[in-house]
């Protein structure tokens, strides 16, 4: 019974921090700086996630050429700008990087 109360507990805390600000935002538009900045936070965060992992797979930082996660998003970056494909994206990376973990 204590998990639900916690859960609870932590939704509640979540909604009165939220609703104010989103109440507020619901009656005047936001301005278009501040908009246009807002299309950025995806990227921002995803890259603030990936990079990371990409670069320090094991605690410290790897650019060599073993470090298989490396070579995949760079070849993955590659194919994306390339062909704008997301599902070939994907396949191609982890393909790479599958294929360089077995060899290597």
């Amino acid at each position: 019974m204590n998990e639900v109360w916690l859960i609870a507990s932590m939704a509640a805390a979540t909604i009165a921090t939220r609703i104010p600000i989103l109440l507020l935002l619901s009656r005047r538009g936001l301005p278009p700086g501040l908009f246009a900045a807002l299309r950025y936070v995806p990227a921002a965060v995803l890259s603030a996630i990936i990079v990371p992992m990409v670069l320090t797979p094991g605690g410290e930082l790897n650019l060599s050429w073993q470090n298989a996660a490396l070579l995949a998003s760079l070849v993955a970056a590659l194919v994306s700008w390339r062909t704008r494909n997301l599902l070939l994206t994907i396949v191609v990376g982890m393909t790479v990087f599958l294929a360089w973990r077995a060899f290597f």
